[in-house]
């Protein structure tokens, strides 16, 4: 997504007919830009059967767990995609955005470490997670 800052995030095509991996890289951007930490895209797709592709965030604060969940939701909103559901907005720890192709975790950094979702959807030994 080079060349793309949220000044011109308004008039960039829409997201609404997005592949998992096109939508998956607009959120990692938009993490990346509110610095979210250790962000990890991870297709899911054969190993999971709610969603293709996972895009796990670390945040410094409850705050900041709420902040860049929010700032997901507003900035693909502006690109015409809406989240299916989103759930812990009433805890401090985790928050999940379901775009349904795509979905968002946002953690501190206890709730990373205890639930682990990068090593549990990590590959299997012996194979590769990209599409040739």
């Amino acid at each position: 997504m080079e060349d793309v800052t949220f000044e011109n995030w308004e008039t960039l095509p829409s997201l609404a007919d997005a592949s998992p991996e096109e939508l998956a890289e607009a959120v990692r951007f938009v993490l990346d830009a509110k610095r979210g930490r250790d962000i990890a895209v991870i297709p899911v797709v054969g190993r999971s059967d709610i969603t293709d592709c996972l895009v796990l965030a670390s945040a410094t604060s409850s705050t900041h767990v709420r902040a860049l969940a929010g700032e997901v939701e507003y900035r693909l909103g502006q690109r015409g995609v809406q989240p299916l559901h989103t759930d812990g907005g009433d805890k401090r720890d985790w928050m999940v955005v379901d775009y349904g192709t795509v979905m968002v975790h946002v953690f501190d950094r206890e709730a990373r470490e205890f639930y682990h979702l990068d090593k549990l959807y990590a590959a299997p030994a012996g194979t590769d997670d990209k599409e040739d």
